[in-house]
């Protein structure tokens, strides 16, 4: 039996870049992905006119689905959709959809090949991307201090391009503190050092010059939730075994 896929898109304050990304979707995944598959607009707390246009987009796209959180957050947009979620994989992808769509299948499969969790990761040799120079430094820093304080061997923990099983994200999800952006990281490092299969995709990944995420206090929190895990703790977590090849 194949397996069905949810795919979260976190938003806050998306009402120009929503129509455009949910075009390119959901004509892409009718052609390329054979599972079947449902979209869930997770806002969280959007002060402009995101709910009006999501519920529009609903209206128009079969397979459109939209949640409203009354709070912000990334990590809570994602934690909130993928814990209502009854597909069997679990995954989301950023709104500006800066990374190819054309990996998404690949994914897939790799959760299907018997990974927990499959990562888009923009620092793999095989990779093609376009950014500055402060912000591939600043990534390339973080991810070497993530595998330097837990030696995970972690991929690219930051790219905004994963899945994973629902299983998986029943068993680590409730135990991630974080709900902004240090969200995928603990949820990675977790399932790093309790044994998780992770796979690492390569990705075409174009940085949006239009990025409203402050990078410094970013880059703050997730220092923070690195010490905070480092010293107090990784939570123990139990291990769903993998799930079969059900191609």
């Amino acid at each position: 039996m194949t397996a069905t896929v949810d795919i979260i898109i976190p938003v806050y304050n998306e009402e120009e870049v929503l129509p455009r990304t949910i075009v390119t979707l959901t004509e892409y995944l009718r052609g390329n992905l054979s599972n079947p598959w449902r979209i869930v607009i997770a806002d969280n707390a959007s002060t402009d006119s995101t709910r009006a246009v999501s519920e529009m987009l609903c209206e128009r796209h079969s397979g459109v689905h939209y949640l409203h959180l009354t709070q912000k957050g990334r990590g809570r947009a994602l934690r909130t959709a993928w814990l209502d979620s009854r597909a069997d994989i679990v995954s989301y992808m950023d709104a500006d959809l800066s990374t190819d769509l054309s990996h998404f299948p690949q994914l897939i499969q790799a959760i299907e090949s018997g990974n927990h969790i499959a990562v888009g990761s923009r620092l793999s040799k095989a990779s093609q991307v376009q950014r500055g120079f402060k912000r591939e430094f600043i990534s390339r820093s973080y991810n070497l201090l993530i595998n330097s304080m837990f030696f995970t061997g972690l991929p690219d923990a930051q790219c905004g391009f994963k899945a994973l099983t629902r299983a998986a994200a029943e068993a680590i999800v409730p135990s991630i503190k974080n709900n902004n952006w240090f969200f995928d990281t603990e949820m990675l490092i977790i399932a790093a050092k309790r044994g998780y299969n992770i796979a690492s995709v390569p990705v075409k990944w174009d940085d949006d010059p239009t990025s409203t995420v402050n990078v410094m206090i970013t880059a703050m929190e997730d220092i923070k939730g690195l010490l905070r895990l480092r010293f107090g703790g990784v939570p123990r977590v139990e291990r769903p075994a993998p799930p079969s090849n059900t191609q």
